[in-house]
Order: C-alpha cells, then sequence, then structure tokens
C-alpha cells in the first residue's frame, strides 16, 4: 500500500525547516523542479503498489532522500 507524501510539522522541533533554510540556497530551486517530476510520477507509483497491506513510506520521500544523498556525498 503507498503511503501519503504528507509533510510532518516537526514532533518537537519549534522551528520549521522551511524558517532554517536561507531564500537564496539552492536546494529550494532543486526542490521544485523535483516535486515537479515527481508529480507526474504520482499516478505510476500508484499502478506499482498494492491497494492492502500496510502503509510504505512515500516513494516520492524516499527518491527525495537519495537526491540529497547524491548531492551531499
Amino acid at each position: 500500500m503507498r503511503g501519503a507524501d504528507q509533510q510532518q510539522s516537526g514532533m518537537f522541533s519549534y522551528i520549521s525547516a522551511e524558517r532554517r533554510v536561507p531564500k537564496d540556497h539552492p536546494l529550494r530551486t532543486v526542490r521544485v523542479m523535483v516535486n515537479a517530476a515527481l508529480k507526474e510520477l504520482g499516478a505510476r507509483f500508484d499502478e506499482l503498489y498494492a491497494s492492502g497491506g500496510r502503509p510504505s513510506i512515500a516513494p516520492e520521500k524516499l527518491l527525495r532522500a537519495l537526491l540529497l544523498q547524491v548531492l551531499y556525498t
């Protein structure tokens, strides 16, 4: 079962990640492009996941994490 791509406002953090990242940081531009590409892949992701079972981690989150890992290693 495909998990939802929802943003968590923060369990214990009192300052949002949006406020911590400068407005002119290059990752903000990358994020816009990645979100647009992942939006186009949403229907394909739906086809790949079963309708029952435990919800997975959203594939969008996993791909964003992998991209950050590639960019910072």
